[in-house]
């Protein structure tokens, strides 16, 4: 785990860096693709990722060593070629893990994140999954374990293969020649991230587009179809917590009320979007039916409004730095109460961008546990011999937060802000 924290140290500023670039290009390109809550949500949903891997917040099913004892036939030598089988079999793994993500209703719960925005651009390629608590994926490595591909290359390969699908979420280049028939492009993934009925569910590729040709999920970008960006039922908040498990709510809901004890079961492995039909009449959910005439989700965005949710963010983000820099040297149960205060951080901020007059109260009683977690003697200690330089700008942000409260107001829905 402290290899994967150590990554991340690189991997979050090299990150946020070329969203930045690509913010600023956008700008002085005139073509701007970034929105200022959307952007704090994919952030924010990176953020939330980190914590739950961090702290091992899952249950493994299967494991991949588990698999391996059981299945290896061969043993291949450390060379290139053992290193290249490995990430063809780990991008195999992914198309078909996507695949069941987008085809299956439970599975679609821990990837609606992925594809909750309505723009499309670097920082979306950060809204990964905190729903995703049970580890069932080492099933689809059965390839790599029959070749007798140690866990040790597989572990190295892995994020690495995940951290080389996020160039590719980029509305800023085109086409790239010969590029388009051996890896997914910018090209490829914007028709995957858009709701347009000839695009849906298409190019469920990692990173080698020829599963999608040889498996009929291939679909070029078309010059006449613009991409329109989302889902078909609009998750509305820009909350990453409520994305989250919003389908997953909508699911056990559905599996409450309808009155077909078949369909009670039925419901979680159905398709993605099935409902029963007693309950999708009495219970309808909004559903676009034309994309081009998509409303975006839209809350006021006015300087005090802005200014505040940057505090916030900076303010949680060195938590965040502070968790991970310091990660080896903290106890167990200190680095669980820190995910807590970030992970509640991250919904209170969020819950007041969504404009709901709930979030103000949320936000005192935030900060205020905050701080008396922080300012219990044990507490205090432990902090400020690791970095009291961190304690005192915790306490500045707190300070900060607690007295703006009490002169802005959560910003209102914008209900006229079409697709662009």
């Amino acid at each position: 785990m402290e290899e994967y924290v150590n990554a991340l140290l690189i991997a979050i500023p090299s990150f946020t860096l070329l969203v930045l670039i690509e913010i600023g290009y956008g700008h002085y390109k005139g073509f701007q693709t970034y929105s200022f809550y959307d952007t704090l949500t994919s952030l924010t949903s990176g953020m939330t990722q980190i914590i739950k891997n961090s702290l091992g917040l899952i249950v493994i099913l299967i494991s991949y060593p588990f698999l391996l004892t059981k299945l290896s036939i061969i043993s291949l030598n450390d060379t290139y070629l053992l290193w290249i089988l490995a990430f063809i079999c780990i991008d195999f793994s992914q198309y078909w893990i996507h695949r069941l993500k987008h085809k299956v209703n439970i599975f679609w719960n821990i990837h609606v994140i992925h594809h909750s925005s309505e723009e499309f651009n670097l920082a979306c390629a950060l809204r990964q999954s905190i729903s995703n608590l049970i580890g069932f994926t080492a099933f689809f490595l059965i390839p790599a374990a029959v070749l007798g591909i140690p866990y040790k290359v597989i572990s190295i390969l892995t994020p690495l293969h995940l951290f080389a699908q996020f160039w590719y979420h980029t509305r800023h280049i085109g086409k790239l020649g010969i590029l388009e028939y051996i890896i997914v492009t910018p090209s490829q993934h914007r028709v995957h991230h858009a709701i347009n009925p000839e695009y849906i569910d298409k190019n469920l590729s990692a990173i080698f587009c020829i599963w999608d040709r040889i498996f009929g999920t291939f679909q070029e970008e078309l010059e006449n179809i613009k991409p329109v960006y989302g889902v078909l039922k609009p998750v509305q908040t820009w909350n990453p917590f409520w994305i989250n498990f919003q389908h997953l709510w909508r699911l056990i809901k559905d599996a409450y009320y309808t009155k077909d004890w078949k369909d009670k079961f039925y419901i979680w492995f159905k398709p993605t979007g099935w409902r029963p039909n007693d309950v999708e009449k009495k219970y309808p959910i909004e559903t676009i039916t034309n994309v081009y005439q998509q409303i975006k989700y839209k809350t006021e965005e006015n300087f005090e409004n802005k200014l505040w949710a940057i505090i916030q963010f900076l303010g949680i983000n060195s938590i965040l730095y502070y968790f991970l820099f310091f990660y080896s040297n903290l106890k167990p149960i200190n680095r669980f109460e820190l995910g807590f205060i970030i992970m509640i951080s991250i919904f209170g901020f969020t819950s007041f961008m969504d404009g709901h007059k709930w979030a103000k109260k949320f936000e005192f009683f935030r900060c205020t546990l905050i701080l008396v977690y922080f300012l219990i003697p044990l507490n205090w200690n432990t902090y400020t011999e690791t970095s009291i330089i961190f304690v005192y700008t915790l306490l500045i942000y707190l300070g900060l937060t607690l007295m703006s409260l009490f002169i802005i107001s959560p910003p209102k829905r914008v209900v006229n802000a079409t697709s662009d």
